[in-house]
């Protein structure tokens, strides 16, 4: 009977790590998503002439050519995700 109390054991524990990796995974996911929607909404915003202020992360915005490119970086579980969008001014 002790080697069942330990492959249940080792069992649950590899569970558990398995569903925690899951979680973080669409965590991470989710950041991604939202670097891809602030990164093109920034841009949007700066090609306009509007000031953009991101709700989680941080937006780098460069303007080159008449093309604004916006780089937003979301902190994630697995890592940063990172995402850039490009617009062209419309300023007049």
């Amino acid at each position: 009977h002790a080697v069942t109390t330990i492959e249940t054991a080792v069992g649950l524990g590899s569970l558990i790590t398995v569903c925690g990796l899951i979680v973080a995974g669409l965590a991470t996911m989710s950041a991604h998503l939202a670097a891809v929607d602030t990164a093109g909404a920034a841009a949007r915003s700066h090609a306009i002439g509007q000031e953009f202020v991101p709700a989680r992360g941080a937006v780098h915005v460069t303007e080159d050519d008449g093309w604004v490119t916006a780089t937003a970086t979301v902190p994630a579980p697995l890592g940063e995700r990172r995402h850039a969008a490009v617009f062209p001014v419309e300023r007049p």
